[in-house]
């Protein structure tokens, strides 16, 4: 089979479209995640972690 240079050219351009869109992509999540770990640490900053009581020493009754 003969392929013409033209199509192999624009079979190669296309591909090339494709790594460069599939690059893209890959930056665009890469940077929301980033945003999006970030927002989570700045909200989680001035609130209580959770429900678990804190890890102050308790106060000891002397026994009698």
């Amino acid at each position: 089979m003969l392929n013409h240079p033209d199509l192999l050219l624009d079979l190669a351009h296309d591909r090339h479209r494709e790594l460069i869109a599939e690059a893209d992509r890959g930056r665009l999540l890469s940077m929301a995640r980033m945003v999006r770990r970030g927002r989570k640490a700045r909200s989680a900053r001035g609130r209580p972690a959770g429900t678990l009581a804190s890890c102050e020493p308790s106060a000891v009754v002397p026994a009698r």
